[in-house]
């Protein structure tokens, strides 16, 4: 059984920075394409960023384009856990953020990934 548990959320001022994590149990993390998504109040969930491995230890990582130059996707797999790092954050971008694994070559899309924590929520005061 894969298991996701994000931690990290809380109350931010606008302007500030954000770290998020994810630690994951079961399977074999280094394998799994790791990706964050978010949703925020009265929103559909939305892909935020994904690190996939394409082959040895070598990963690619991809962002939503509202996200890009202000967030970093990361990876320790001697730790399984993936980190979500948001610069300059603004109101917009208070949510809750889950992480997602999945076993195959993931993409921005939800039904891409078979496994998800039950998110940690952000929020961010102006």
């Amino acid at each position: 059984q894969v298991q996701l548990v994000e931690s990290g959320g809380g109350l931010v001022q606008a302007g500030d920075s954000l770290s998020l994590s994810c630690e994951v149990s079961g399977g074999t993390f280094s394998r799994y394409t790791m990706g964050w998504f978010r949703q925020a109040p009265g929103k559909e969930r939305e892909f935020v960023a994904a690190s996939r491995r394409v082959g040895g230890n070598v990963y690619t990582t991809n962002y939503a384009v509202s996200m890009k130059g202000r967030a970093t996707i990361s990876r320790h797999n001697a730790k399984n856990t993936v980190y979500l790092e948001m610069s300059s954050v603004k109101p917009e971008d208070t949510a809750v953020y889950y992480c997602a694994a999945d076993t195959a070559d993931g993409g921005s899309l939800e039904s891409d990934y078979d496994y998800w924590g039950r998110g940690t929520r952000v929020t961010v005061s102006s």
